[in-house]
């Protein structure tokens, strides 16, 4: 135990950093470092106007997703376990974080997102990364497409610059106040949107050497800012007018500060009261951080394999998770919120040539110069612009056209699984959405490996016997997993015998593996043909089974019970016991064994 217990703790300790490591290892040169510093400059411009839409989508300023994409960022860089992957706030997160901001303020988000960071160390640290890639994926696309959906209704606030002071909680709720807010739409902000999203959706048709986000987003502050000093009454909401000061000798919008490590529990609660942190509310926040934790766990996973069929590269599942843990641990000190992998800012790392972390690292300092020196500027960016970019990034994420596909094409469980999960996420929340999607689909999976458990009797004309039996003497094959959701289906076969059968002949060979429930059914099978006299030969055990049945106290009764590794000589075994009961009178020809 002692020894076990060392060995974790020696693994856990190496883990962090696997992919810099290792990067480093294999020869790093002046090439692979402008290639990394290329790329993490370009990865910066796409990454910088999202980790503002997603600050403010997730209900809190838009500094505080530039500060997790630059601490969060760089953190999960150099100790994560995928060689390009790119961590940052992104769009699933949105429809946790915003609830809990509306509910617990910033301070209550942040929490939240260290309690986050605390559960995937630990996953990662026990070596859970690949249970993670067994969430099965009508459960993934339900729920990543509902969170498109949610995520693109409340863009339509900014997107149209309705006068709404604030979104209801409860997804119908929003859509009926969008409604009757619909006369309430700003000329000047929808033609803001409508520009950003044309462009956005244009440009990639022409080139994407140059980010169409960066056109996008340029393009429109600047004729946004022209039209507004040229045209009487153009206007349009800009970061700056939606998030005044927050202190004196600040600008509006955007300081221009790097992150300034404070107490998470420090920042406000909700309603810009001050956040108490009580053991009560740490329990409140529970629920909410394991599912930050699931969800950045199942994208960071996601992301990182998408990027190795991009590269050719193998990441470490649990080096990534302890990675992502650290940056969620270390980023809410300074004012940054949850983050995981991002698929998009990750395949463009690739794009454009990334050798090693390093470039993502070079991400986040991208972005701290930016705030730096541009953090003015960035606070005339249209709200309607910043919409449009998270609409087109909802529509990429849910991904509609392949959604179609599959429940055309799906079995009718799986169908109904993905739409579950679906309507769980855009009617409730996501924990609910992913907790009964996983209980539904493992009662799927359950009911389909139990169809595939199967016993029967084996006749004298079956292949396995080329010479035939004696009467007394029956066997019975059992296929598949002797699991809780099959074994009583299985044993269930035992129970019906024809009349003077002395000897029976278990064949486990096509058993790979047994659980309790499996062992508590052929117990009681095998304990009702005890009660009948018959004597109980289990052959062709596999290793699994064997080791279950040995530690469950298992053991041969002479007479009652065999345990035999070898079918062929289960089958002789059995052949023998009933010679003993009913011996063969002198002269008398004996039984050919069968041919196995």
């Amino acid at each position: 135990m002692h020894r076990r217990l060392k060995r974790a703790v020696t693994t856990a300790a190496l883990r962090p950093g696997r992919a810099l490591r290792d990067a480093l290892a294999a020869g790093y040169g002046k090439t692979d470092l402008l290639a990394d510093l290329q790329a993490g400059a370009i990865v910066g411009i796409v990454a910088l106007p999202l980790s503002m839409a997603l600050a403010i989508a997730s209900g809190v300023a838009p500094q505080h997703g530039l500060q997790t994409a630059i601490v969060a960022g760089f953190v999960a860089a150099l100790l994560g376990g995928s060689r390009v992957q790119v961590t940052g706030p992104t769009a699933a997160f949105v429809v946790i974080l915003a609830p809990i901001a509306a509910t617990h303020g910033v301070g209550g988000l942040l929490v939240a997102t260290l309690l986050a960071g605390l559960i995937l160390v630990a996953m990662g640290t026990a070596r859970l990364g690949r249970f993670i890639e067994f969430v099965p994926y009508p459960v993934t696309a339900g729920f990543t497409a509902g969170i498109a959906v949610v995520i693109g209704t409340l863009q339509v606030k900014d997107f149209l610059g309705l006068d709404v002071a604030r979104m209801p909680e409860h997804y119908l709720d929003r859509i009926a106040l969008l409604v009757r807010s619909l006369p309430t739409a700003h000329r000047g902000d929808l033609l803001a949107g409508i520009a950003t999203l044309t462009i956005l959706l244009a440009w990639p048709k022409v080139t994407r050497r140059l980010p169409a986000p960066l056109l996008a987003l340029t393009v429109v502050t600047a004729a946004c800012w022209a039209a507004g000093a040229l045209v009487p009454g153009f206007e349009v909401a800009t970061i700056a007018r939606r998030f005044p000061a927050a202190a004196a000798g600040l600008a509006d919008g955007i300081p221009r500060l790097p992150p300034i490590a404070s107490w998470p529990w420090s920042h406000p609660g909700a309603d810009g009261l001050p956040f108490h942190l009580t053991w009560e509310v740490i329990r409140t926040l529970a629920g909410p951080a394991f599912a930050i934790a699931m969800l950045g766990a199942i994208e960071s996973l996601l992301s990182a394999t998408v990027a190795d069929g991009m590269t050719g590269d193998k990441h470490d599942s649990d080096a990534e998770l302890v990675g992502q843990g650290l940056a969620n641990i270390v980023a809410p000190f300074f004012g940054g919120i949850a983050a995981t992998g991002a698929i998009a800012r990750t395949a463009t790392n690739v794009r454009f040539g990334a050798r090693s972390p390093l470039a993502a690292a070079f991400h986040a300092a991208f972005i701290l110069a930016a705030v730096l020196l541009l953090a003015p500027a960035l606070g005339h960016l249209p709200m309607a612009a910043l919409a449009a970019l998270l609409l087109v990034v909802a529509w990429n994420m849910g991904e509609f056209r392949h959604v179609a596909h599959v429940l055309r094409v799906a079995p009718r469980g799986d169908v109904l699984v993905l739409l579950t999960c679906f309507a769980l996420t855009v009617l409730f929340d996501m924990v609910v959405a992913v907790s009964v999607g996983v209980v539904l689909a493992a009662f799927l999976f359950m009911e389909r490996m139990a169809d595939s458990a199967r016993a029967g009797l084996l006749t004298e004309e079956h292949p396995e016997f080329l010479q035939g039996l004696p009467r007394n003497l029956v066997v019975y094959e059992v296929a598949g997993p002797l699991f809780f959701g099959a074994a009583q289906k299985a044993m269930s076969t035992l129970r019906t015998l024809r009349k003077n059968v002395k000897v029976v002949v278990i064949d486990l060979r096509a058993v790979p593996v047994i659980d309790a429930t499996g062992l508590v059914n052929l117990e009681s099978a095998i304990r009702r043909l005890h009660e009948a006299g018959i004597f109980v030969v289990l052959g062709g055990l596999n290793r699994q089974p064997h080791a279950v049945l040995l530690d469950a106290g298992w053991h041969e009764e002479p007479g009652r019970l065999a345990l035999v590794d070898s079918f062929a000589a289960a089958v002789e075994t059995g052949r023998r016991r009933l010679f003993e009961l009913e011996p063969q009178a002198p002269g008398a020809p004996v039984q050919p064994a069968p041919s196995i």
